[in-house]
């Protein structure tokens, strides 16, 4: 891998790569890297170790020694995708950033097409992964219905969420927090905050090495996460319209059943007893409901407002960073 510095000036260009156990992909992801962007890129490669358990630390350890263009982050333990993102967010440089995966299936060499189309004035250039090579029923077919599934609820319709190769202006990651499985809603996060987004077909590669990291299993998670975002997107900080408009059905709900007790008993024929009248306890539980979902909804707007003052805190914890003395720079 070819050296190179930049020593004096800060990267233009930042590449974030999360990795958890790629040992046998990082020597030619790099060498791909490099053979990608050139010096005139200004560029620095942040690798973010998510606890791997095999050789990947050290293969890294070696990299960083040779290029002090490379910065590695390594967890102490395993915290995920979105937390690697995440802590890889919060180190880079650059005016750009980019997201890649190091299993070798997202090809570096888009990357120089994809900030030529973020720079006609786009703010997040999506990989759209339009021919994948993966397991049809783990991975494409969840993946369609998780896609379809996101551009429904979200409003911001791209082909391909689960891609890692996107690109990004700094300023739209600057006050981005993730949490769960979260890193994939990026782009629709930003697009309610007025950022435009756009979207490129990428080249997808088959996996030659490794194991990959995602099932089935994960599908239940995004679900749960779009519950989340879709949640944070239009209430969270008015979540008492949530719980109220809850809590108004479920008062109408009880007058509704209130009036068939009434009727019952002193209107119908058979002016039926209130004693034992399922009706009557449905009346009861609603009412219930009702206050509950109300209380529910003061709470949830302390805790917002709680939520908004608080301090940062991040989702992962740091072990090592490695990089070259040159390369450091002062956080104020």
């Amino acid at each position: 891998m070819a050296k190179g510095s930049t020593k004096g000036r800060s990267p233009k260009l930042s590449v974030v790569v999360p990795l958890l156990n790629e040992q046998d992909n990082l020597r030619p992801l790099c060498g791909q890297i490099t053979q990608t962007l050139t010096d005139e890129y200004n560029y620095e490669v942040i690798f973010v170790d998510d606890g791997s358990t095999d050789n990947s630390f050290n293969i890294l350890s070696d990299l960083q020694q040779a290029d002090p263009r490379i910065r590695v982050i390594r967890f102490r333990k395993n915290f995920g995708q979105t937390a690697a993102l995440s802590a890889g967010f919060a180190h880079a440089r650059g005016e750009i950033i980019v997201a890649l995966d190091a299993d070798l299936q997202n090809d570096p060499a888009d990357i120089p097409a994809m900030i030529a189309k973020l720079e006609e004035g786009y703010d997040v250039v999506s990989g759209w992964r339009k021919k994948r090579h993966d397991n049809a029923i783990t991975r494409l077919i969840p993946s369609k219905i998780a896609n379809w599934l996101i551009s429904r609820i979200t409003g911001v319709k791209l082909h391909d969420y689960g891609c890692t190769l996107k690109v990004y202006r700094r300023e739209v990651l600057a006050e981005t927090r993730l949490y769960g499985e979260m890193h994939r809603f990026i782009p629709a996060l930003a697009s309610w905050s007025g950022a435009s987004i756009a979207e490129y077909v990428v080249n997808h590669r088959p996996r030659t090495a490794g194991a990959a990291k995602y099932g089935l299993g994960r599908t239940l998670k995004v679900v749960l996460d779009l519950i989340t975002v879709k949640f944070l997107g239009s209430f969270s900080t008015k979540p008492i319209y949530i719980f109220g408009g809850l809590g108004a059905t479920s008062a109408l709900g009880a007058t509704l059943s209130g009036l068939a007790v009434l009727y019952q008993k002193f209107i119908s024929p058979s002016h039926l007893s209130m004693n034992r009248n399922p009706l009557l306890v449905l009346t009861a539980l609603l009412i219930t409901a009702t206050i509950q979902f109300v209380l529910m909804g003061l709470l949830a707007e302390l805790m917002v407002r709680t939520y908004h003052e608080s301090q940062n805190r991040p989702t992962y914890v740091i072990k090592d960073i490695l990089e070259s003395a040159d390369e450091s720079v002062d956080e104020k």
